[in-house]
């Protein structure tokens, strides 16, 4: 039965309501990867100072192994905080997570170095890593259900766009924390401390996120339900599992093709143009920025289009569009390995990939009903993330060596094209909260 049987009326939200909801969780995510990703720009560093080996390549890659371990615990941070988030509410989970980031990154920018404490030097590290790999694993989905809840109807994929837009603006603001202190600080500065700056201040979200979010009221659509749900309610992820099949396959398609397009352009193809086609670092740096501008000016114009016409017919063609001219694209470049033609490469993929990662958040959250939605996304999101993510750069590296054809990676994008066109031609209409006696 359920709790309460009188009359309610649902709680009407104002201006202020919204626009503090919808600030609390777009800041906190883009505070949140900003801190998960500047550990890769210091690699380098970190593999010297805290995996010393035999050669400089065994420690960067254990170094990589350390950030690579953070993608294989993301899907359990997922799934644990998705529960809690979908048990206790968003504001209690996503107040977790930012303390979480928060811990991880503050143990990275404090621990000493190898030399100073030996083994305990890479235990902690790793530790840090485990940590921020559990809060990652939350945040997407957690921010994008407080999020989409908050949000008008007719304007949930213009503001759900706003968490792609973040993500981009956090690793454009990692990338430039990084070059300006590379540029102006000594080789010794650098490694003796200055590497550390960005971890001590990323240690800031910890106070600020929380006093930002622990302001925010819970959602009205999760309150509701909370209200009208029965004392005995089922595991949701078993029921997720049991109850939408169709929607945990085209919100996984929908999470493998944005993801793996944001592994290749963004990181995989600037990284492999400096290390082996002989293009400056410089302008690698300045296509990932190029290409960051596109992602946060285009977005949300899709995900209001999105809104106006339909996620699918936003998302759909773009995918195939993107798929069709991978191998063109990526040809050009290696036909002509220029700055200009990286940038070109990195823009015009970013023009694309905004018109099927705009939409994506609210394509995501609305697949589930509001007392699944945050293990349901958080499920489907950390392991596209871990598989088709996490793993990119690697697969497309080894791609490029066992067929010695520099162009490999379209064939991978062409793959996952595939999976997310199918998954996003099933997408069905929203999802509906189930009435108490259908979670008996």
């Amino acid at each position: 039965m359920p709790t309460d049987t009188k009359p309610h009326s649902p709680p009407v939200l104002g201006p202020r309501e919204r626009r503090r909801a919808i600030v609390s969780s777009v800041i906190g995510n883009g505070l949140e990867w900003f801190d998960f990703g500047i550990y890769g720009m210091f690699a380098v560093i970190i593999s010297r100072l805290f995996f010393p080996a035999g050669d400089s390549l065994t420690s960067l890659l254990m170094a990589m192994a350390t950030f690579g371990l953070a993608f294989v615990v993301r899907p359990i941070g997922g799934v644990l905080i998705g529960l809690y988030a979908d048990r206790v509410g968003r504001k209690a989970a996503l107040t977790l997570i930012i303390m979480l980031m928060a811990a991880g990154t503050g143990m990275i920018g404090l621990t000493p170095s190898y030399a100073t404490i030996g083994i305990a030097a890479p235990l902690l590290i790793i530790l840090a890593r485990m940590l921020q790999g559990l809060s990652a694993g939350g945040e997407f989905a957690s921010a994008t259900a407080m999020l989409f809840e908050f949000s008008p109807k007719h304007r949930r994929g213009f503001i759900g766009s706003f968490q792609m837009c973040s993500q981009a603006f956090a690793f454009a603001l990692g990338g430039a924390a990084a070059y300006l202190l590379t540029v102006n600080l000594s080789p010794a500065d650098l490694e003796s401390w200055g590497w550390r700056v960005p971890f001590i201040l990323g240690m800031l979200i910890g106070p600020v996120g929380y006093y930002i979010r622990s302001r925010v009221d819970e959602s009205p659509e999760f309150t509701e339900f909370l209200r009208t749900r029965p004392a005995r309610v089922k595991t949701p992820f078993t029921e997720i599992l049991k109850r939408y099949p169709r929607q945990l396959f085209s919100t996984f398609g929908i999470v493998v093709v944005g993801t793996a397009s944001s592994y290749v352009v963004l990181i995989y193809m600037p990284l492999f143009a400096a290390a082996q086609l002989g293009i400056p670092m410089g302008a690698a740096q300045l296509a990932l920025f190029c290409g960051g501008l596109c992602l946060l000016a285009l977005c949300p114009v899709a995900g209001h289009l999105s809104d106006r016409y339909g996620r699918h017919r936003v998302m759909l063609p773009a995918v195939l569009l993107y798929g069709a001219l991978a191998y063109p694209l990526l040809s050009s470049l290696m036909a002509q390995p220029t700055a200009g033609g990286l940038i070109a490469y990195v823009v015009s993929s970013c023009i694309l990939m905004s018109f099927f990662w705009g939409p994506s958040p609210a394509a995501l959250a609305e697949a589930f009903p509001v007392q699944f939605r945050s293990t349901g996304v958080s499920l489907v999101y950390n392991l596209g993330v871990m598989i088709f993510g996490g793993l990119a750069p690697f697969v497309n590296g080894w791609l490029t060596k066992v067929t010695g054809d520099k162009v490999a990676p379209a064939y991978y994008i062409i793959l996952t094209v595939i999976i997310g066109a199918l998954a996003i031609a099933q997408i069905g209409k929203p999802a509906r909260t189930l009435t108490p006696a259908l979670q008996d």
